[in-house]
């Protein structure tokens, strides 16, 4: 179990997805989560913290608290994003997004698309240090990005629990998706909608889908991506036709994925290294003359001063 849990992954996915991470963090804060800066001008009567704003226990949120919050979290999100400070940077990130979290769920509506994201956060900053393109090997970044994994699969498995511990089969046979659908449903909805009887065979999907999801782990490693396709294709679908969104899910689901493979950096730099070659310098291009009567001797032109070498 040790051994699976510290599974030693390549420091450059580490360092990848640690870069996806906190760009999200940074992103979540002023695209998807800037109405929790509203949350001041709600009476302070109606905050009831979660279990754990009770336990430390933390102040109501001000617009004091709230925009120091904001802005200090914005800040080291972008920094963490670099890869720098990984320790200091990442616990800093980890105890402020929590904070702006305490704040958002605190009024009534608790999102279980964090939960992953959460997790990843309090892993990362123990990886330790991680540079893109690294193939080096490290358990310390494995047992970050396998403890985000658990996490992830948990977030399907428990909200399986919740459905039968709430609703029981009742959820499965009746009318979940056709209340979703009329509330917030697209056109793709309304029509698959109207095929009789699908909503309930999609509710059973559903349920069997979320209790199956602990056997990716168990899954051959060549069909594992497969499988993780499938989640995306999943949330795709959600977002196609009742328009939920699953977005820090689905980042803190990439800890599946070989990300050291995707390196946009590289590709941006030799993308810029073309536009910049020789003739793009102004670097006079090499005069290859016409041989001298008798010549045998081909030689190719030399490099440019200060051109990077071939890969």
């Amino acid at each position: 179990m040790t051994g699976w849990l510290t599974e030693a992954v390549p420091r450059g996915r580490v360092a990848a997805f640690r870069t996806l991470v906190y760009l999200f963090v940074a992103a979540d804060l002023v695209v998807f989560t800037p109405w929790v800066r509203t949350r001041v001008d709600v009476p302070g009567d109606l905050y009831r913290p979660l279990l754990i704003g009770r336990l430390l226990p933390l102040p109501t949120p001000d617009p004091t608290l709230v925009g120091v919050v904001f802005w200090v979290l914005l800040v080291a999100a972008l920094l963490a994003a670099t890869g720098r400070a990984p320790r200091l940077l990442g616990w800093t990130v980890f105890a402020l997004y929590l904070e702006w979290m305490i704040v958002a769920m605190s009024y009534g509506k608790v999102d279980h698309d964090r939960f992953g994201l959460l997790v990843a956060l309090a892993a990362l900053p123990t990886a330790g240090r991680a540079r893109h393109g690294d193939p080096t090997r490290t358990e310390a970044g494995g047992w970050a990005l396998r403890v985000t994994q658990i996490a992830v699969i948990c977030t399907y498995f428990l909200a399986a629990w919740a459905k039968f511990r709430f609703g029981g089969l009742d959820w499965a046979t009746g009318s979940v998706l056709a209340r979703a659908i009329i509330r917030r449903g697209t056109d793709l909805a309304d029509l698959i909608a109207q095929v009789p009887h699908l909503l309930i065979v999609a509710q059973f999907g559903i349920l069997a889908f979320e209790l199956l999801s602990p056997l990716v782990f168990v899954v051959p490693a060549r069909w594992r991506t497969a499988v993780i396709g499938f989640f995306y294709a999943f949330h795709l679908a959600t977002v196609a036709t009742i328009t939920i969104s699953f977005a820090p899910h689905l980042v803190a689901m990439t800890a599946f994925l070989p990300l050291e493979k995707v390196r946009p950096v590289l590709v941006a730099r030799r993308l810029l290294t073309r536009r910049t070659g020789p003739s793009a310098t102004g670097t006079p291009a090499t005069d290859v003359s016409a041989p001298s009567a008798g010549a045998t001797m081909v030689a190719g032109p030399e490099p440019s001063a200060g051109s990077a070498p071939g890969r």
